[in-house]
């Protein structure tokens, strides 16, 4: 692992990878996950771990964890099964929340076909050692939606909100690649779900479809929330929602330059947001659908600008970086996403959060880590 010289002249900490979940003998697949703090300390990282020998987003999966008890800096070395695959194909894209009652809320996707894939919500009263039954939080229009991992959010009034893309509805003769947008929303800490009051697809200005997916909400400080979108327009896409997810405006394009691929963006204790994503402001980039480099960037105005990208991965080479899950542990950001060949790797960096603020004199574009 090669890192710039610049960096190593930071007189303060540095980021730092401190796991890695690399695929293996009947395990051809580790994927994207989410973390969240119990009430111990400890941190608890749940992913999606592939069994058999397809690595297809389709093919077998359970839910696994690691733990630790060093605010990230070392986990534990054994994988601790979670849930069993429940679905026809596969179970995956977790997020976890500490709920209105203070159990811990497991939300994640049960796969069964092309036209069943549907989020539920699982909740835990003792800290994620059993799990309770399953709530189906789309129970009204069955069909095949997509919820990220480490997407779920709790506003400050209480309500869950769950950012969607729905490619069809059961008994649809085909499937939507390009996708519609909207939200499913709980006012009881979870227990009944239902759709937001808009729903919608994105058109460039001569009326041409855009793909619209995996979307994103975060919550601004004046209580509007902020959408992010990907798209195969050069762009995260941005709407806004001023009654909690209900409705939103139509969708613009942001600073955010990115090829088809998902940016995940959350507050840090300083009240700036972080965004990571593929950073493709660099004309090089252009026409290119690689997912590197992964990128970190910060904005101190609620989402209107942004620092320049901050290039965290960039192998060219093996390089794909995406589905990022971000959780703040005292002085660092936790970082877990899918990495290299086909995405077939979990990886886990800590990042400080004093190294964020850092204005990079020279070297710009190089990534921190190299290989």
């Amino acid at each position: 692992m090669t890192r710039y010289p610049y960096y190593e002249r930071w007189s303060g900490s540095l980021p730092d990878r401190c796991l890695e979940l690399p695929p293996g003998p009947n395990n051809p697949r580790n994927s994207e996950g989410a973390f969240a703090t119990l009430r111990d300390g400890r941190i608890l990282y749940v992913y999606t771990h592939y069994t058999g020998s397809s690595r297809e987003d389709h093919a077998p999966a359970c839910l696994m964890s690691r733990e630790s008890a060093y605010e990230g800096r070392t986990w534990t070395s054994y994988d601790t099964l979670v849930l069993e695959n429940e679905g026809a194909q596969n179970i995956m894209s977790v997020s976890l929340m500490r709920l209105g009652d203070g159990d811990l809320g497991l939300f994640y996707l049960r796969k069964n076909s092309w036209h069943d894939c549907r989020p539920f919500l699982r909740r835990s009263w003792n800290e994620g050692q059993t799990w309770g039954p399953p709530v189906v939080c789309v129970p009204d229009r069955p069909g095949y939606y997509v919820l990220n991992n480490d997407r779920a959010v709790r506003l400050a009034s209480g309500r869950i909100v769950l950012p969607l893309c729905r490619h069809c509805l059961e008994g649809d003769d085909a499937s939507d690649p390009q996708g519609t947008i909207l939200c499913y929303l709980s006012d009881d800490d979870g227990r009944t779900w239902r759709q937001s009051a808009q729903e919608w697809q994105i058109h460039d200005e001569a009326g041409r479809r855009i793909t619209a997916q995996e979307p994103g909400v975060v919550e601004l400080t004046d209580g509007r929330l902020m959408m992010f979108i990907r798209t195969n327009a050069g762009c995260q896409m941005m709407s806004w929602s001023s009654d909690g997810g209900d409705t939103w405006t139509p969708s613009v394009p942001s600073p955010l330059r990115s090829p088809l691929s998902p940016a995940s963006i959350k507050r840090l204790p300083s009240g700036a947001l972080l965004a990571v994503w593929n950073d493709h402001a660099d004309p090089r980039w252009e026409g290119r659908e690689r997912r590197v480099p992964l990128s970190l960037s910060l904005s101190r105005d609620e989402g209107r600008t942004w620092t320049p990208g901050r290039p965290l991965e960039g192998n060219e080479t093996r390089g794909h970086y995406c589905y990022t899950a971000i959780h703040v542990v005292n002085d660092a950001a936790l970082l877990a996403y899918c990495a290299l060949d086909n995405l077939a790797w979990s990886r886990i960096v800590r990042v400080p959060l004093d190294w964020l603020e850092l204005t990079e004199p020279d070297e710009p574009g190089q990534p921190y880590f190299k290989d």
